[in-house]
């Protein structure tokens, strides 16, 4: 595969998570948002599944083990996930496509954070104006007041701690039997499973219900869930670095997009200004420390 060819999988990756979020929206007027979440990640665990059994295979043919605690750490993976999927998902209630797409990208700059508070890795310079710039962007798309954010906002940008972990935990185990799609398959089952085990205790679930929400759930489970994982996962070993952060964070940019296009979404300049502000942000804190690499090398 071209780096070309690589890019455009990855371009078309970010396409179907930005339009996920109206998805995501959508999907709320005929279901909860625990079961959203719940179907959702299992169906995106069915169409990985036998790419993960096959992964399974080429492990067991090279003598790769599996052992409980690669299951233990995959599960916990899961428990992160779950806790990001969920207060995304209940947060996208009472808030915009486009706020949701942006505050959900506060995240990047959150992992070099954690790993330095968590890990003491010493972070590169550019986190701190990222920082900077995330904060001033979250108050300008508040429309100039952080009291202004809605609860919905409040709760996504909570969901962002439980991101930016997912990323420090998967960057600490993935890489230690190489199987990122078992991973993968093993943290949307546990997602799913305690995802609709909540949604069974809290929220009344229909068969109507279900039915009539099935066009979002299966855009948000077998597209964004299952192909763009497997695009992702698939394009980012023929690509370079620095191309992967910019192609795959322009998913913030594709819900604003979306949010517009599908559902009338309208920002107003300071809005826009903080939505550009947190989107140039992020871009700082992936590239500055590739192009130092880059120099380097």
């Amino acid at each position: 595969m071209s780096r070309t060819q690589a890019n455009l999988l990855m371009l078309v990756a970010a396409l179907i998570w930005g339009t996920t979020f109206v998805a995501q929206q959508l999907g709320m007027r005929s279901v909860g948002p625990f079961t959203y979440t719940g179907v959702r990640f299992l169906l995106g665990a069915l169409v990985i599944a036998p790419l993960a059994w096959r992964e399974y295979a080429q492990l067991q043919a090279r003598g790769v083990r599996l052992g409980r605690r690669d299951l233990v750490n995959w599960s916990g993976i899961g428990l992160l996930l779950t806790g990001g999927a969920l207060l995304q998902q209940i947060g996208i209630v009472s808030t915009t496509v486009s706020n949701a797409g942006f505050l959900t990208a506060l995240y990047v700059p959150l992992v070099p954070l954690l790993g330095w508070l968590l890990q003491r890795h010493l972070p590169h310079w550019s986190l701190w104006p990222a920082a900077a710039g995330s904060v001033a962007g979250t108050y300008l798309l508040g429309g100039g007041e952080l009291a202004a954010l809605s609860v919905g906002d409040l709760w996504i940008i909570a969901s962002t701690l439980f991101w930016a972990g997912h990323v420090l935990y998967v960057g600490q185990v993935a890489a230690q039997k190489g199987a990122p799609l078992l991973l993968a398959c093993t943290q949307f089952v546990v997602c799913g499973v305690l995802s609709l085990g909540l949604a069974l205790a809290t929220e009344p679930i229909s068969l109507s219900g279900l039915v009539a929400g099935l066009p979002t759930i299966l855009y948000g489970g077998v597209l964004s869930v299952g192909v763009a994982f497997t695009l992702q996962v698939v394009a980012q070993r023929h690509s370079h670095a620095a191309d992967a952060a910019i192609l795959l964070s322009s998913e913030v940019l594709f819900a604003a997009l979306a949010g517009a296009l599908y559902l009338g979404e309208r920002l107003e300049p300071m809005q826009m200004a903080g939505g550009g502000l947190i989107f140039a942000s992020i871009l700082l804190v992936q590239l500055l420390p590739l192009w130092r690499a880059f120099r380097a090398g």
